[in-house]
């Protein structure tokens, strides 16, 4: 299908800080026509785009099908990986009569099982030779448990389906491994994600987030970032959806990039074509930079929340173009500019994150923040009510801000954090921090 002519309709599906930077970009765009969302309860993604009037449901697509046909829309951009997984891809590039009629940023159900499914992308993994942790794939709780008793070494333990970034533990002995795998298989903490489990290698080295753009045969790299999983500072606490992130990264080189390309994101690629799975899209791969060199961690299908904040801030160019080309099949005929400053992003959680969330606590202090210069507010679990900006869920605001510099960046970033509260606000201090340089916590 070619690229549409503009102006082009666009539908954005999600609600999170990952969307409102994704609905900030596309609304620069000259090229653009009408911005929809399924999610305009985000204050910041309604102060940009048109509510969606019909239900945004796996169950019920037919009518969001309806709704494209209705209001014309040329591309539809998929934030979050469930719909990914639950194959609105597939479904929203048809019209309501099955014929194709649109665009779609955003693999198919059968690609997205390299996120939705960690056993799948694991064999995916071993046939295509990529470099990755040694792993067991267990269904059985008491098999997992009787594994775990004959090991000496820790672990990663992983629910091989979505848990939105949660259902990942990194345990410290032997009885919080097997807890782990309580929680996740018997107590079903993450639901039908805990059907079966990945137990890993645990890698020692530094992590790393690479982000490609594909149309399934050209691949085009995006700055590199770092994010920081854990709650508290210095890697500690529980792992979480990311309490931060910076761009660019000063980890990979030239060499090591062109290393994760040829070894892992190009075999991905050409394994899921030899499979007749073509892959359009995000392309996100978690590595950890191990003495023996790169191992995947886990591959994701969509951008990083937060790290989509601070590529899309960093993104010159038209992000129209960026999102149509891989559904058309253009990538190659791209041009991409990004801006030679840094970007830091902060996420600002609400108390009991990320367990229980305290919701509904009154937020203050964003519009100072936001006038702040080269700072931008991207909301998450936020929401008006009668009036006021109060929590609603557990990542509430991510604050990002870009500048000359990283230490400039993360001094903007933190500057504004500081004149927005609300009861319980957690967020860490260290994100970007020089001391950061070293080697992070194993995975």
């Amino acid at each position: 299908m070619p690229t549409p002519t503009a102006p082009l309709n666009i539908l954005l599906i999600g609600s999170g800080a990952r969307e409102h930077a994704l609905a900030t970009a596309i609304a620069r765009s000259p090229k653009l026509g009408v911005l929809y969302a399924t999610a305009t309860s985000n204050p910041g993604i309604a102060a940009l785009a048109q509510p969606v009037d019909v239900p945004a449901e796996t169950k019920q697509l037919y009518r969001l099908q309806q709704f494209c046909d209705a209001k014309k829309i040329d591309l539809v951009v998929i934030g979050p990986e469930q719909p990914l997984a639950d194959g609105w891809a597939d479904k929203l590039a048809l019209g309501a009569d099955g014929s194709r009629r649109r665009l779609v940023f955003g693999p198919s159900a059968q690609a997205a099982q390299l996120e939705a499914d960690k056993g799948w992308a694991k064999k995916l993994m071993r046939a295509a030779s990529i470099p990755t942790a040694d792993a067991r794939i267990f269904t059985d709780p008491d098999a997992a448990d009787e594994f775990l008793n004959t090991r000496e070494e820790l672990h990663v333990i992983k629910a091989a389906g979505l848990a939105a970034g949660k259902g990942v533990f990194v345990p410290e002995s032997l009885e919080e491994s097997l807890a782990a795998v309580d929680q996740i298989m018997r107590q079903r903490a993450f639901g039908s994600a805990g059907d079966s489990i990945v137990i890993e290698e645990r890698l020692q080295g530094r992590e790393v987030s690479v982000f490609a753009i594909t149309d399934g045969a050209t691949l085009l790299m995006l700055p590199s970032c770092q994010d920081h999983k854990r709650l508290r500072d210095n890697d500690a606490g529980p792992n979480t959806g990311g309490m931060g992130a910076f761009c660019p990264a000063d980890t990979l080189d030239d060499a090591t990039l062109e290393r994760i390309e040829s070894d892992i994101l190009i075999p991905t690629l050409d394994t899921l074509r030899r499979d007749d799975i073509p892959y359009v899209g995000v392309l996100y791969v978690g590595l950890m930079l191990t003495p023996a060199g790169p191992k995947v961690i886990e591959f994701n299908c969509r951008f990083g929340d937060p790290e989509c904040q601070t590529i899309m801030t960093r993104l010159e160019s038209d992000a129209i173009d960026l999102l149509t080309a891989p559904a058309a099949g253009t990538l190659d005929s791209v041009d991409v500019s990004w801006s030679p400053e840094a970007s830091v992003c902060v996420v600002l959680a609400a108390k009991g994150y990320p367990e229980k969330p305290r919701l509904g606590d009154e937020i203050s202090g964003v519009p100072d923040a936001a006038a702040m210069p080269g700072v931008s507010i991207f909301y998450a679990g936020a929401k008006l009510d009668a009036g006021r900006l109060v929590t609603s869920g557990g990542r509430v605001l991510s604050i990002t801000a870009r500048a000359p510099t990283m230490a400039e960046a993360r001094d903007r970033a933190y500057a504004a954090c500081a004149k927005i509260d609300f009861p319980g606000k957690t967020m860490r201090t260290d994100i970007a921090a020089a001391e950061q340089a070293p080697a992070r916590a194993p995975r």
